[in-house]
């Protein structure tokens, strides 16, 4: 797979580690559906044996420091609820819903404390309670990235051991509604070499780093997911204030009340996308078995096509479609069904009989999507699978035997009619994906996974997320914004601060400037990041070519808590090295001038800086500078642009990077004007 975001070429998104731990992508189809809306209510329970406190609120967990404490749970409608913690009490009366919330007094770091909950003759007796920061960690697979994939990581994980670091993991689980409560157990833990190992590397070597110089326990919650989109990580509403997909909201709203109606609604969403990309013939619907196109024979066991030996396909990125049939009685065909087909590498709209059936993110991931009552037919039933991947293998997987039409009488069809495929021209594009889906899907990742946690007082978040989204730079800046304050509504903190690590170098090096979604998505990131209780990790010398989860998560955790303490802690030190200040003309030179600057800048490897450029007016004017160092200015020049009129620095997907600070923070990517 590869970036969702990149067809044409190998670049990537945090999506697949080489292990996929705790990466699994779930579908969403009508049982686990049904599952997932019963959770919903969990929180509004009435049953007597209610858990009484909400799974955030266990043995170990850490409460926000200095904050008022906001303790909520369920309990048997009207009841009373006494609540004790640190000689502090309260008494509150559940609504008619089972819901209950208290509200003590801030305390200030320290403990252990245990908390008592009583309604009537149930008690529930929480200890080893620690009060200091709480921490959010979210993104996709580079926040997940675990201690043992991380550098030294044999050390690290045996020297993991601090009974004042707490880690909670939040299950990873997609929903199309919002959910009260984790869908999956959750527990926090105390920093062990055993519990740390399977921990975010980046949110743990953030905390060891911080607790250097902010001396009081912290709190961990990791809510992260490989390969995941922005959108999936912010609110329906959030989503639809930015102006963004509503009419996939409203695909999403109909899949919560029926996924079968949904999914052939999609199918007619899909289709009109398909109609107008480029490359694409009129009339061509290959979803209705059209003959437009060549179809090629696939093997019989599929699996990834770049192991069918067709020269073509040995390092190909992009969509392919897959046709076959199953051929059944008039019986058969009035039973009800479901279509059962093995993993798809990495994304899948499936249809039978040219009516769309259902569309599943995940590569490791079994389909089974139900069939609508009438759409099958006695004879020839076709079935049609649009597999797009982006990022290394891709394909429908094997054996032939995992596809197969399942029977309400427990019989099985198998689809016996061998499979052809089709090559998808790269030019068509990127195709939308279905908001149900999880990782890439409308506001899935924030209705299972932050949702749950609404309410939480929290010291920050910290943010790893944009390798997918790199070919929606543009649109970026507002999605970001967008969860940014959406996620501060939610913790009830207007100043919430929000901590965004820029995505670190990646890929093949340049050779003459260009133009590339990942530094535009850099400065993307750094604008916003550059907003009131906002900081940056720059990460763009510290990542891998060949790698798009660079190891290094040490120096990350280093950095990451740098910008806490000059953004959280109000420290008096530079956030995240040396940051432009102005571009200015002086002669027949363009200065650029740099701020929060320790100790002077230093060009390491070359008489001066190599990775600036500066721009003309028009696309594709840019040229390598020749710079050199002045104080805290660099001076540049290029013959080659008579007429600059701005200025960029490390604007590639992978720059060599050579100007940093005293204190060895790099000076980061960015584009100013010249004024």
């Amino acid at each position: 797979m590869m970036p969702l975001a990149h067809l044409p070429r190998p670049r990537g998104r945090s999506a697949r580690p080489a292990r996929r731990v705790g990466a699994r992508a779930l579908p969403i189809h009508a049982p686990l559906l049904a599952c997932l809306l019963a959770l919903a209510p969990l929180a509004h329970a009435q049953d007597p044996a209610a858990p009484l406190l909400h799974p955030l609120f266990q043995d170990h967990a850490v409460l926000q420091r200095d904050r008022p404490l906001r303790l909520h749970g369920d309990a048997p409608a009207g009841a009373t609820v006494h609540v004790e913690l640190a000689g502090h009490r309260a008494q509150v009366r559940a609504d008619a819903s089972g819901r209950w919330q208290a509200a003590l007094p801030p305390l200030s770091a320290g403990g252990p404390h245990t908390l008592t909950v009583r309604a009537g003759t149930t008690t529930r007796t929480v200890r080893d309670l620690l009060v200091g920061d709480v921490w959010l960690c979210s993104g996709q697979s580079n926040m997940e990235l675990q201690l043992w994939r991380s550098l030294d990581a044999r050390a690290e994980i045996a020297n993991a051991d601090d009974p004042e670091i707490r880690l909670l993991t939040v299950p990873q689980a997609g929903s199309p509604v919002p959910l009260a409560r984790f869908p999956q157990p959750a527990a926090w833990q105390r920093a062990t070499p055993e519990t740390a190992r399977d921990f975010s590397a980046a949110c743990f070597y953030f905390a060891r780093e911080l607790r250097k110089t902010v001396d009081v326990p912290m709190g961990l919650i990791n809510a992260s997911w490989g390969g995941s989109r922005i959108q999936a990580w912010t609110s329906g509403d959030a989503l639809r204030a930015g102006g963004h997909a509503g009419e996939d909201l409203d695909v999403l709203a109909l899949y919560a009340a029926d996924p079968v109606r949904a999914a052939a609604r999609w199918g007619e969403r899909w289709g009109a996308w398909w109609a107008q990309a480029p490359g694409v013939a009129a009339g061509d619907r290959p979803w209705d078995g059209t003959a437009h196109g060549d179809w090629h024979e696939a093997p019989r066991d599929l699996g990834a096509w770049e192991r069918w030996g067709v020269p073509d396909l040995a390092a190909f990125d992009g969509m392919l479609w897959y046709r076959s049939t199953a051929t059944l009685t008039a019986e058969q065909a009035a039973q009800d069904a479901t279509l059962v087909l093995g993993p798809a590498d990495e994304m899948d709209v499936t249809w039978v009989n040219g009516t769309a059936v259902g569309s599943t993110y995940g590569a490791g991931t079994p389909r089974a999507y139900p069939l609508p009552r009438g759409l099958l037919r006695a004879g020839d039933n076709t079935v049609v699978v649009n597999v797009l991947d982006t990022y290394r293998e891709g394909g429908l997987a094997g054996p032939a035997s995992a596809h197969r039409l399942q029977l309400a009488d427990g019989s099985a069809v198998p689809l016996d009619g061998g499979w052809r495929y089709r090559v998808v021209p790269p030019e068509t594009g990127t195709p939308p994906r279905a908001p149900w889906q999880s990782a890439a899907g409308l506001s899935t990742l924030y209705n299972g996974m932050i949702a749950p946690l609404a309410g939480t007082a929290l010291r920050g978040v910290l943010w790893y997320q944009g390798e997918s989204n790199t070919a929606e730079p543009d649109a970026y800046a507002g999605l970001l914004r967008g969860l940014r304050d959406d996620w501060r509504t939610r913790f009830g903190d207007p100043q919430l601060p929000f901590l965004v690590v820029q995505l670190a170098n990646y890929g093949a090096q340049a050779d003459v400037p260009g133009d590339s979604g990942w530094p535009a998505l850099r400065e993307v990131q750094r604008r916003v990041a550059a907003e009131p209780h906002g900081g940056l990790a720059v990460t763009i010398d510290i990542g891998e070519r060949d790698d798009i989860h660079p190891p290094n998560k040490q120096a990350l955790g280093l950095r990451l808590a740098r910008a806490a303490r000059h953004v959280v802690y109000g420290e008096a030190l530079a956030p995240s090295g040396p940051v432009p200040r102005s571009a200015r003309r002086e002669g027949g030179a363009v200065v650029v001038t740099f701020d929060d600057v320790e100790g002077g800048l230093v060009a390491y490897g070359a008489p001066g800086p190599v990775a600036f450029e500066l721009c003309g007016a028009e696309p594709g004017s840019c040229r390598w500078a020749q710079a050199t160092l002045d104080g805290h200015r660099v001076r540049l020049q290029a013959p080659d642009v008579p007429a600059p009129v701005r200025v960029r620095h490390a604007w590639a997907d992978n720059p060599l990077v050579n100007l940093f600070d005293r204190a060895g923070l790099p000076a980061g990517p960015f584009e100013i004007e010249i004024r």
